[in-house]
């Protein structure tokens, strides 16, 4: 008797997201009524608000460490910055007639694009700190020898 009281608290409580609809791992909302669907973009239209899309995304993905939510004026957007097949779910601040939710596939050109600005950024902080220093030096240097000079002359 346990056991099946048990079994039917799970199958009553226990979220079923396994049946959820998902794209490219990323949960779909169920209200939602498909407007584009490429391999790489999903695009939805659903008669929620904003405010409850947010709330179902924040459930579904609670558990992932590497989600952000970020507030934007007329959006609200989430990223994944781990290792996820979709980069990004936007959520539109809709009037009326309710949310609209994208879901973009991660793709190459934003990583290398990344990477190409962490690549530059870098080299531009090791140039800053090398003119920083051979500035300093040549100070420091300049301070030396006039206090050599000084030390002579006496």
């Amino acid at each position: 008797m346990k056991k099946s009281a048990l079994f039917l608290l799970i199958l009553v409580f226990f979220p079923l997201s396994s049946n959820a609809e998902t794209f490219l791992g990323a949960p779909v909302i169920p209200q939602g009524k498909a407007i584009q669907k490429t391999d790489s973009r999903l695009e939805l239209k659903t008669q929620l608000s904003h405010d409850e899309v947010v709330s179902f995304y924040r459930k579904a993905l609670k558990d992932f460490e590497d989600i952000k939510f970020r507030e934007w004026k007329d959006a609200t957007y989430i990223e994944d910055d781990g290792k996820m097949p979709w980069h990004s779910i936007t959520i539109s601040k809709g009037g009326k007639e309710g949310a609209e939710v994208i879901i973009v596939k991660d793709n190459w050109t934003w990583i290398i694009g990344t990477l190409v600005l962490r690549y530059i950024g870098v080299f531009m902080v090791l140039m800053v700190l090398f003119l920083g220093m051979s500035l300093s030096g040549s100070i420091i240097s300049r301070a030396v020898q006039r206090m050599e000079a000084k030390k002579a002359a006496q």
